[in-house]
């Protein structure tokens, strides 16, 4: 009896050993980037080397695997970088032109409520950023401009990062959620609706939390109406956009909707009160455009960039005649059955297909181009400006794109030699059905917070996430909502978005006191998601 139990021991002992050197790489790209500051293109170097010298030495990996496994790696690499440069091309087109002061300082003047204010800057505004811009810029651009309305810059930091945080996921062109489908492989129309219905709650979360920090319980009182109405608009245009393949327009098309509602709210709200009570007029900072243009028509330059995105974004994916056109070329590649020495198997399979002149990532070059032009025409572009843009965008994608090829990269490795089913078969013993879902979205925003993005935190834990939900027989879909909504969340209150965030009000010393408030009203929205997933679990 002794022996067996011993012999036991030994075989636990040694399964332990396995599941730790399999959670090694990504242990490692943690430890790198949060004990030791290291970027996620350092740090996801090191992980993709360690994963494939573990997969040699430990799990079986032959050449022919690595080769393949790294083919496939670039060909998902490819497919979201094609939206991360296009995307940032268009916001600095359209930060460069002063686009995105115009439409910022036509929303403060439809009010002088300062609760109202924080709303449409840090949370409808930011979310408008993120559609297109993400990377850090809604916090960069937006908490400035708080800052400028008399808000301390600890409260437009906090405001600003929170506000756009349900944004992230079908924000930048969809950047993430298209992540998510890459390293999963399973279609969008599957994936969207729970992430959509998630992360419509969020938005709600949000917006209070925004409210909360601009006018205390007062203010965030006063305001719950206004708040669920937009939160209600956003929800649902999300909603409907991502579940009828359009998500690379879910937070662009959602955040707009909420500004014309509220922009035309307000307005009707200040005709009403005219009639009896004059309204004094808000003073805002003025912008170095063309002064002979009046503004309504400097407002409509100034949207025309997203005017056209929203145009060319709808025409693609809702007219069959324009998408079957544009969608004829496609890079794609075959990949045969891959099998390791100890016998695991990866099935043969067709690579991502990128359908290079109907990607979203081509849909944002034919806006920048457009709107590059518009710009130009109008006189709200400088000369040399394009040299200016590029540079900017080069800056903003280089670091960002090696990090996403490392990470990619490290992550095949691991789903092709076993580690990643080793991982999900440890949670899923240790957790159990009924927690599990209470953890999927911390473990989506634990992702975020270390790696800096809910991009990199699909790509670490999107597979891990699908096998453990598929080994404790638990909706596939709605764990991996739960996975990309947490790390949504999460990505805002990263330390290198914080010291981003904190750099653009003066608070470059004081990024410590900011990152514990940022935390606490971040681990709301994610202890929300945790709740809301493990009811749904229930229902379904």
């Amino acid at each position: 009896m002794g022996q067996i139990i011993f012999l036991l021991d030994i075989e636990m002992t040694l399964n332990l050993i396995t599941w730790v050197l399999a959670f090694s790489p990504i242990i490692i790209v943690l430890v790198l980037m949060m004990g030791f500051h290291w970027g996620g293109s350092r740090a996801g170097a090191v992980g993709w080397f360690v994963a494939i010298l573990l997969g040699v030495l430990r799990f079986g990996a032959g050449p022919q695997l690595i080769a393949y496994s790294q083919a496939k790696a670039v060909l998902l690499s490819l497919d979201v970088l094609y939206i991360i440069w296009t995307a940032l091309l268009l916001f600095h087109i359209a930060n460069e032109a002063g686009a995105i002061r115009i439409i910022s300082d036509a929303l403060l003047s439809v009010t002088a409520d300062r609760t109202i204010q924080g709303l449409l800057l840090g949370w409808l505004f930011a979310s408008f950023i993120q559609g297109t811009g993400g990377f850090g810029v809604p916090v960069a651009v937006t908490a400035p401009l708080l800052v400028g309305l008399g808000f301390n810059p600890v409260q437009a930091v906090l405001m600003a990062s929170i506000g756009h945080s349900w944004a992230v996921n079908f924000g930048s062109m969809g950047t993430s959620f298209q992540t998510l489908i890459a390293i999963t492989g399973l279609e969008g129309e599957i994936l969207a609706p729970d992430a959509a219905f998630l992360l419509g709650i969020s938005c709600y979360v949000c917006g209070i939390i925004v409210a909360f920090i601009a006018g205390g319980w007062k203010g965030m009182t006063r305001s719950l109406p206004f708040i669920l109405l937009l939160g209600t608009v956003m929800s649902v245009v999300q909603y409907l956009l991502a579940t009828n393949r359009m998500w690379t327009l879910g937070a662009t098309g959602a955040s707009l909707a909420g500004l014309v509602v509220a922009v035309g709210l307000l307005r009707f709200k200040a005709a009403r009160l005219k009639k009896n009570v004059p309204q004094p007029e808000l003073e805002i900072s003025s912008v170095q455009t063309p002064p002979v243009k009046p503004i309504n028509h400097k407002l409509l330059i100034a949207l025309s960039c997203y005017i056209i995105l929203v145009i060319l974004a709808f025409s693609v994916n809702l007219i069959p005649a324009v998408g079957d056109f544009l969608g004829q070329v496609t890079f794609s590649l075959k990949f045969p059955a891959l099998t390791t020495s100890t016998g695991f198997v990866t099935p043969a399979e067709s690579g991502r297909n990128i359908h290079i002149f109907s990607h979203p990532g081509a849909i944002l070059t034919y806006t920048s181009i457009i709107a590059f032009l518009i710009y130009r025409k109008t006189g709200y572009l400088k000369p040399g400006a394009s040299k200016k843009i590029l540079s900017n965008v080069e800056k903003g994608a280089i670091k960002s794109s090696l990090g996403i090829l490392a990470m990619v990269g490290m992550a095949t490795v691991m789903s092709h030699t076993e580690m990643t089913k080793l991982l999900a078969q440890g949670l899923s013993e240790g957790l159990g059905k009924n927690l599990y879902p209470l953890a999927a979205p911390l473990i989506g925003a634990l992702g975020a917070f270390l790696t800096g993005s809910n991009n990199n935190s699909n790509v670490l834990f999107g597979g891990l996430q699908m096998n453990t939900a598929q080994l404790l027989n638990l909706s596939v879909p709605l764990i991996l909502a739960a996975q990309t909504a947490g790390g949504s969340l999460g990505s805002v209150f990263s330390p290198a978005k914080v010291i981003v965030g904190c750099s653009t009000v003066g608070l470059s010393s004081k990024e410590g006191p900011v990152m514990g408030r940022i935390l606490t009203y971040g681990m709301i929205t994610i202890l929300v998601m945790s709740i809301v997933t493990l009811i749904m679990v229930w229902v379904k």
